[in-house]
């Protein structure tokens, strides 16, 4: 298949990387499950010698992810926080990171509690303040680690701006696009150097695998990245990149039904008599609306809100749903509901959650593809619970 320029991303999601089998004429791509290949002389392989370096079915997934992000080079690893990890491993002792003050609650813990032992130091500020960013950028800053949309406040980065100014400091800028997919956003579109994905959640679409990914335009970034995703092994098995090229098939109209369903659903929210705020960048009440309208082809699934009540009626709401699960994760096609303070960022000190605005009666919904009126009753009943 050619991956030209020229084909929509609805296309390249169901043909990049994956050729029919040229043996047999499989049209799904086969799962390579193997851990060592035959060799014709000794270090004569045919492009594969060993799984953690390289494999077939892992090499599909990674040209495929590459082509919808639109960049030259894709690498694949056993999770998000895998990723992450290997763009960590990029920066040297001394080294220095600016980063948004509600990024996820696992990659706080791997800056803070991982990395700062190696002398690498973080500053967590408000990424849509531009003046905040540069104040907090110095001569040793080497990353500019950007989520857009943010989890779970949901707000809107301007990447291009943030790249330039990565740039005036020689740092790298590397993007999570997990919330948006690239279906809706592409951040090397706009300058940044990496972009992140955890697989997990949209991508494989229907939570039953973890994996994740970084994508890049530069070929001394993309070997500097394969050179420690071989020798650190934090790799997916075949089997889990096949389960990911199954969801990115989909990905397009799974990302249309969650978008219209998010869309209607903050919509209610933000009317509601028991929600004291919504946090959509879809709603024009959003700070960053009209900068999501020009970087963004949709506004996606993810919502968070708080309601008119105190922490452990927030509790309650997110224990009395039915349609909603609740759990951690998401982006699968079943409607997730949590509450960050006591989930997803419980590993941030309550201090530097509240000052970053993530209140604990904070709730944050994965709007999945169910009927969107029976997602409105669910929570209307959870609320009458709850109150």
């Amino acid at each position: 298949m050619d991956d030209s320029d020229d084909q929509r991303i609805e296309t390249r999601a169901i043909h990049a990387g994956q050729d029919p089998d040229a043996e047999t004429g499989a049209l799904m791509t086969p799962i390579h499950a193997n851990s060592t290949y035959q060799q014709d002389g000794p270090g004569e392989h045919r492009g594969y010698e060993y799984s953690r370096t390289g494999n077939p079915t892992r090499t599909d997934l990674e040209s495929n992810l590459a082509s919808l992000e639109g960049g030259a080079h894709g690498r694949a690893f056993s999770s998000g926080m895998g990723s992450i990890n290997t763009v960590l491993n990029l920066l040297e002792a001394g080294d220095h990171v600016v980063t948004g003050d509600d990024v996820y609650g696992g990659t706080h813990r791997i800056f803070t509690q991982v990395y700062e032992q190696y002398d690498l130091s973080f500053d967590f500020v408000d990424t849509t303040d531009h003046d905040a960013v540069a104040d907090a950028m110095r001569e040793e800053t080497a990353l500019l680690w950007v989520e857009t949309p943010t989890n779970p406040l949901m707000r809107v980065n301007d990447i291009g701006a943030l790249a330039d100014l990565a740039d005036e400091y020689d740092a790298l800028c590397a993007v999570d696009n997990t919330f948006a997919t690239p279906y809706l956003q592409r951040p090397l579109e706009h300058g940044a150097d990496i972009v992140s994905h955890s697989l997990t959640k949209y991508l494989g679409g229907h939570s039953d695998v973890v994996g994740g990914a970084l994508v890049t335009d530069s070929e001394e970034l993309d070997e500097q990245i394969g050179f420690y995703q071989n020798a650190v092994g934090a790799t997916p098995s075949p089997f889990d990149c096949f389960l990911v090229l199954r969801g990115t098939k989909t990905l397009p109209v799974r990302m249309d039904r969650h978008c219209d369903n998010a869309r209607e659903l903050a919509s209610w929210l933000e009317g509601h008599e028991r929600v004291d705020r919504v946090y959509y960048p879809g709603l024009e009440s959003h700070p960053q609306h009209e900068l999501a309208a020009e970087q963004m082809d949709d506004f996606g699934g993810m919502l968070s809100f708080e309601v008119d009540g105190s922490l452990s009626q927030a509790s309650d709401v997110v224990s009395e749903t039915e349609v909603f699960t609740l759990a951690e994760s998401l982006g699968g096609v079943e409607s997730l509901i949590e509450q960050p303070a006591a989930m997803t960022h419980a590993a941030i000190p309550r201090e530097e959650r509240v000052a970053a605005g993530l209140a604990d009666g904070l709730v944050r919904v994965s709007v999945g593809v169910e009927h969107v009126d029976d997602l409105k009753a669910d929570l209307d009943r959870a609320f009458d619970a709850a109150f």
